[in-house]
């Protein structure tokens, strides 16, 4: 069991701390956003800026530029996590607005290879790095200060909220370009439509940039003064054994969390044979489910523990994961297949609910930020990033099933991480 206590707070401060989380979250909604509309806008982007008669190259090279924005994930989160931790986590969050802000508009106004020629894929993959840079950094930044602003005894509740606003930028990246299909033809679309998302995304990243200028700093100047302070050096030295514990449950829940959201609606399409706008409406709907159990998966935790919760995880996840996907194949009613992802991601509630508290409590303050947001981004990217890529490949050589027994391993040593988690915080988040 958790020993945090409730403390008592004035109404004006946990107006404030309500507040404050808010800002930080609409933040975190407008990058995920930004980062999950490139993808579904691909089929749109690949004509325009990767002019091939084949199609599939368009898209392939398309995809290409999506992971290199992937693979800038670990860099954003050292950069954004040593300015967190030696300038202050306000400082961090508005910066990676500001960055992503920038990278929207340069995608919206870029020209297309017929105005520009090789210029222009060039500058959708500038553009798409910022992003990657940006989406890097804001993971730990949010997430520590979301844990650290929030009140004793509800804080694996407020936390939650940073996966309640990564999994509502990706709905409303649907939901934004399901608008536009209706509304738009397939030739303006092609032509000047996609453009449309990137400058909404820009219009709301300004005024998340607004919200975020009020911050009320959750760090310390003594702990912004440590020589110590952002140092991947002294993190490692010292603070290895987190590292590793990060890297460990991270890895099970990065791509159990892609294969039931990203990769599922593929699956759905490919292997249970569902119509595409079948599958997305499922897919939509589990998402909506999804997003809405994170607060109470987080407030789960606050009766009974963090460690609970991720063991929960890795038992469950680990027994459930091959059944599941089994079950999926043959699944031939939308109504069935809306309930077994939502099962699946019901357990995985479980680790992305408590996912930025746990690693918070586990790093000092001089070097949280750059520990939580390094660790994960590295985890992410290796596991989370190459979900899609290795279970479409299996599937091309006819060893689609080992891809479920990969995702049941990797949760499962998510268990013996959680075992080696000590019962209490390592670092206990005090108010300031």
């Amino acid at each position: 069991m958790t020993t945090e206590s409730s403390a008592d707070y004035t109404r004006e401060e946990r107006r404030r701390r309500v507040r404050d989380i808010v800002a930080a979250s609409s933040g975190n909604l407008v990058e995920w956003f930004d980062f999950y509309v490139y993808s579904f806008c691909s089929i749109y982007l690949a004509p325009a800026f990767f002019p091939k008669s084949d199609p599939t190259a368009q898209l392939l090279n398309t995809a290409g530029v999506f992971a290199a924005g992937f693979l800038m994930r670990p860099v954003g989160s050292w950069v954004f996590g040593r300015i967190a931790d030696r300038h202050g986590r306000r400082r961090a969050l508005v910066t990676s607005i500001v960055l992503m802000c920038g990278a929207s508009l340069l995608i919206a106004a870029l020209p297309t290879f017929a105005q520009a020629g090789v210029v222009a894929p060039a500058l959708l993959l500038v553009a798409r790095l910022l992003q990657g840079l940006s989406v890097g950094g804001e993971y730990g930044a949010t997430a520590t200060y979301m844990s650290e602003i929030a009140m004793r005894g509800r804080r694996g509740f407020y936390s939650s909220f940073q996966y309640v606003t990564l999994i509502g930028g990706q709905l409303l990246a649907v939901s934004a370009i399901a608008l536009l299909q209706l509304a738009l033809d397939d030739a303006a679309l092609r032509a000047w439509g996609w453009r449309l998302p990137f400058v909404l995304s820009a219009a709301a990243a300004l005024v998340a940039f607004v919200l975020r200028r009020t911050l009320e700093e959750s760090s310390t100047a003594d702990s912004r003064g440590s020589r110590h302070a952002g140092s991947v050096r002294e993190l490692w030295r010292h603070h290895r054994g987190a590292v590793l514990a990060v890297l460990g449950y991270t890895a099970g829940g990065s791509l159990a969390f892609y294969t039931f959201t990203t990769y599922m609606q593929k699956f759905l399409v490919n292997t249970a044979h569902f119509p595409v706008r079948t599958a997305t409406g499922v897919m939509t709907g589990c998402l909506l489910v999804f997003m809405l159990l994170q607060p109470l998966f987080g407030a789960l935790s606050d009766r009974i523990g963090r460690r609970r919760n991720l063991l929960y995880f890795g038992l469950f996840g680990s027994l459930s994961t091959i059944p599941l996907l089994l079950a999926l194949e043959s699944v031939r009613e939308p109504w069935a297949a809306f309930a077994l992802v939502t099962a699946a991601l019901a357990i995985l509630s479980l680790y992305t609910s408590v996912s930025a508290i746990v690693k918070a409590e586990m790093f000092p303050v001089e070097v949280r930020a750059v520990g939580v947001g390094l660790s994960y981004a590295i985890a992410n990217a290796a596991f989370g990033g190459s979900a899609e890529a290795l279970a479409l490949g299996l599937k091309a050589l006819g060893h689609e099933r080992a891809f479920y027994g990969y995702v049941a391993i990797m949760v499962a040593i998510s268990i013996g991480v959680s075992l080696s988690l000590p019962r209490e915080p390592r670092y206990l988040l005090r108010d300031r």
